[in-house]
């Protein structure tokens, strides 16, 4: 017998009955409209002559490669009108279903889908060029919900019920996965998918996409060079870690990097790249692995950057401890809806970790730790822009200072629906500009903020 017996076999060797098919009306060709409608009759008819056990550990394309002449068989049997394509079709749903993401599968092949939204088993939606639609896809009913929810948590150790109907986890691909069950939820459950983008994106993809502007990517470019210490602050599906893995490219190859992170989602190039994730608490409520005990460990293991995939708790503290004590060029993303709503943030963070350090000097370490905040929005024509780069200057008494060195300027919008505006900079020379000079950068940034010679 084969390693990966299927069909009749598997049913006659495990004592299961083959359920005689039912005879075709009057002999003729049933010809069925729905395909959908197919789909579940043969999916019936499929599961009575197989093993879902075996068919559950076995590899998908052996696994397709095997379904597809059962699904002829059965076709032909019941006398259904499909084409060779609509076959093919059939199989790969019907695959999907068995060890797949099933009706989410065309989406994750997708290259143009960024999002994946269910919001109970008939609606499901899309994010393509930053614009959400909603698809024709379903599932069957809230339990296929859940039988692809406890796959794809199973995949990575997690348990989902109602015990525990939250979870946080990823696919193989990379893409991260929040899943919340009922009672949580009152439709049958949700699933949100943040794809991993299989194209290495770059500050110059950024510039042809409309991202920000030729000058802006120069001057990102060498600010991550120079080993600036820069936040990207911005909101939900912004592109922020786009953007840091777009800039990350610039992190010299010899460098030790560190990456922290809830699920995996930075992709650097360079070759000494330690990446570390988050983990969460198990039923029993023990064994969680915190951001911030991450970041203490990390500073013990000689990184040149540590690279905090979100800052948003207690962390912040440590983040700024180590950007103030040897570890320049770090780089982290905040939830914040501008450039100084992300100091506030900071500032509201650092006070969960320390109530006994006075406002003066917490301020004064977020002043000395972080040199950059770049402000990312994505815009309703669904365009992902740069709103702002600004600088931290310094404290002015209590109060942090800091100035724009480029800005979007809206300038309105076409009859199409896509937002106007140019990328300008402020032609201020930064007062960080000593350490580009020190890479031998300065005349390049100067450049790139068309200021003109040093």
């Amino acid at each position: 017998m084969k390693p990966y017996d299927f069909g009749r076999r598997i049913v006659e060797s495990t004592g299961r009955a083959v359920v005689p098919t039912p005879e075709p009306r009057n002999g003729k060709a049933v010809e069925i409209t729905d395909l959908s409608e197919v789909k579940e009759r043969v999916r019936h008819i499929l599961l009575t002559r197989i093993d879902p056990s075996v068919a559950g550990n076995m590899p998908r394309q052996i696994l397709r490669s095997e379904i597809a002449p059962i699904v002829h068989e059965i076709a032909t049997e019941q006398r259904v009108q499909l084409n060779t394509a609509e076959e093919s079709v059939l199989a790969d749903e019907l695959t999907a279903d068995m060890v797949g993401l099933g009706p989410l599968e065309p989406f994750l092949d997708d290259e143009e889908v960024t999002d994946i939204l269910v919001n109970g088993p008939l609606h499901i939606y899309v994010e393509r060029h930053g614009k959400l639609e909603k698809t024709t896809a379903r599932f069957r009913d809230a339990d296929h919900v859940f039988t692809v929810v406890q796959r794809i948590a199973g995949a990575v150790g997690r348990r989902v019920d109602e015990a525990s109907p939250m979870v946080d986890a990823r696919l193989a691909d990379g893409s991260r996965v929040n899943i919340v069950l009922p009672p949580l939820v009152l439709n049958g459950g949700t699933i949100s998918i943040r794809k991993f983008s299989k194209r290495n994106i770059t500050l110059e993809a950024m510039v042809r996409g409309g991202n920000l502007s030729k000058e802006m990517a120069r001057f990102l470019d060498i600010a991550a060079r120079a080993r600036y210490n820069i936040l990207i602050s911005g909101g939900t599906g912004s592109g922020k870690t786009t953007l840091l893995n777009a800039m990350s490219r610039s992190i010299d190859p010899v460098e030790r990097i560190i990456t922290i992170e809830d699920a995996v989602e930075l992709r650097l190039q360079q070759p000494h790249v330690v990446q570390m994730e988050t983990r969460a608490a198990n039923i029993e409520g023990v064994g969680e692995v915190a951001q911030r005990s991450l970041l203490r460990n990390a500073l013990r293991m000689r990184p040149d950057r540590i690279i905090l995939g979100e800052v948003r708790g207690s962390e912040a503290f440590d983040m700024l401890q180590a950007m103030n004590t040897g570890h320049d060029g770090s780089m982290s993303t905040i939830h914040a809806n501008s450039s100084r709503d992300a100091l506030y943030r900071l500032e509201n963070m650092v006070l969960m970790a320390t109530q006994n350090l006075p406002l003066r000097a917490m301020r004064m370490q977020i002043a000395s730790a972080i040199n950059l905040i770049v402000q990312i929005e994505r815009m309703r024509d669904g365009i992902r822009r740069v709103q702002n780069i600004v600088e931290v200057t310094g404290l002015e008494g209590e109060i942090i200072t800091a100035r724009e060195l480029f800005t979007f300027k809206y300038r309105g919008e076409g009859r199409d629906g896509m937002v106007e505006g140019i990328f300008e900079p402020s032609h201020v020379r930064p007062s960080l500009i000593d350490r580009a000079a020190h890479y031998g950068l300065e005349q390049p940034m100067l450049d790139a903020l068309g200021i003109g010679s040093a």
